[in-house]
């Protein structure tokens, strides 16, 4: 990564300024001089599990969620926005297919579970209750939350044992799998998330680079992007062109059959998430070329499923949620083998 690059990956997140260009320059030479590891903190590494789990059940936690994500790294995870836009609402039920980078989610967390779920900025809250503006979202809210952005939603064609399911995948490559109330409402959901994405997905950041032959995605920044309409357009034209190219190159060089099992599973991770990304840059562009953030406020008469939100929504007292009893899965069978990097994941 060059400066001018680590300068511009930085743009907006002081609090929604910039830092200093000098100081940027300074920090970057630094780094580059000598390697930044990521520290935890000393009265951390003394805590044992125990006690953490005792300040939460006295009340006395000392720190309060305000961003949504998991990891470490602080450009990975997004703000917590309370005055953010909200596109839409409603009771959604959920079932976690598989977790962080794809490793399938254990059996015994794997159940449906339904949720007020409010599609605000760009994150998915999944509530208990109806979504009120004036509360505040509880701890359980914020880690229940999922931010769509370098999401893909589409209709799951290989879940067949509730109707109405949709599959979200997102950019840390977890997959999730949603029911709606109706084939309108679950397309929808699944219009309303993809426009979110599309419109307000920054770049990518450059790939890790090394000399082992492992294959790593590149990260995907959780802030909002700087871009104009138009020139997000351009740079998602841009990144389905190189992609487009990149798989081309990785298919025509297939490994031999004689090399290592792990090899071969290295190439067909690659394969899967290539073929996944140009999915997904697909379903952007097609997006942003029907009107994108025009998208985001219709009545829902320029796209299937687009529907107009409100701050307040309220429900329909005749509808009923989505129930959460559910047969077993044919991948949640003590027979079934589990999912690997080699086995692809439908994205249509």
């Amino acid at each position: 990564m060059t400066c001018q690059e680590f300068i511009a990956n930085l743009q907006g997140v002081n609090e929604g300024g910039d830092f200093s260009k000098d100081l940027l320059k300074a920090l970057y030479n630094s780094i580059k001089n000598e390697k930044l590891e990521w520290a935890v903190d000393d009265e951390e590494k003394k805590k044992s599990p125990s006690e953490g789990t005792d300040e939460k059940a006295n009340g006395t936690h000392p720190k309060t969620i305000s961003r949504i994500g998991s990891t470490t790294n602080p450009f990975l995870d997004i703000p917590h926005d309370p005055n953010a836009t909200v596109y839409k609402s409603g009771f959604l039920a959920r079932k976690i297919h598989a977790d962080m980078d794809g490793k399938k989610t254990p059996r015994g967390k794997r159940g449906w579970k339904t949720f007020y779920a409010v599609l605000k900025g760009t994150i998915l809250y999944l509530q208990k209750d109806e979504y009120k503006p004036e509360k505040s979202l509880s701890e359980e809210d914020l880690k229940n939350a999922v931010s769509v952005h370098h999401a893909l939603a589409s209709k799951a064609t290989d879940y067949e044992k509730k109707p109405n399911v949709f599959k979200l995948k997102t950019a840390d490559w977890r997959v999730l799998l949603f029911q709606a109330q109706s084939p309108d409402e679950m397309q929808g959901w699944i219009n309303k998330i993809n426009c979110v994405a599309a419109v307000f997905s920054a770049p990518p950041f450059p790939a890790a680079i090394g000399s082992q032959k492992k294959f790593s995605r590149p990260l995907l920044p959780a802030t909002t992007t700087k871009l104009s309409q138009e020139e997000q357009l351009k740079s998602h034209e841009s990144k389905l062109k190189q992609i487009t190219t990149e798989l081309a190159e990785h298919r025509s060089y297939p490994p031999d059959k004689k090399v290592k099992a792990k090899e071969i599973d290295e190439y067909k991770l690659k394969d899967h998430y290539l073929e996944f990304e140009q999915t997904r840059y697909e379903t952007y562009i097609g997006i942003l070329k029907e009107g994108g953030k025009k998208l985001l406020g219709n009545n829902g008469s320029e796209a299937p499923g687009l529907k107009k939100s409100h701050s307040s929504p309220s429900l329909n007292p005749d509808s009923s949620p989505v129930t959460a009893k559910v047969k077993r899965n044919v991948s949640e069978r003590k027979d079934h083998r589990p999912e690997t990097p080699s086995i692809k994941q439908k994205v249509t």
